[in-house]
C-alpha cells in the first residue's frame, strides 16, 4: 500500500508519494532539477544532497527557476 504525504511547495500543499526523493518531486511537478534552487525547511539545499533527501510529512521547500542572461 502506497501512502501518501503532504509538504507544502511555494506556499501551497502538494502531495506525493512515501519514498519519493526530492529529484523525483521536481520531476513529477513537470519542472527541470538542473534549472532550479530549492530552498528545504528554511535551507539552501545543495544540489549534492538532492538525490538523498527523500520527502518527509509537513515538508516545506520553496522552488526558484535560475535564469541565465547577461
Amino acid at each position: 500500500m502506497i501512502q501518501s504525504i503532504e509538504l507544502q511547495v511555494n506556499g501551497e500543499t502538494q502531495t506525493c508519494d512515501l519514498q519519493t526523493t526530492l529529484p523525483q518531486l521536481l520531476v513529477q511537478m513537470g519542472l527541470n532539477p538542473r534549472l532550479l534552487a530549492v530552498e528545504y525547511n528554511g535551507e539552501i539545499l545543495h544540489r549534492q544532497f538532492w538525490n538523498e533527501t527523500e520527502i518527509q510529512p509537513n515538508d516545506r521547500l520553496e522552488i526558484v527557476t535560475i535564469v541565465g542572461g547577461g
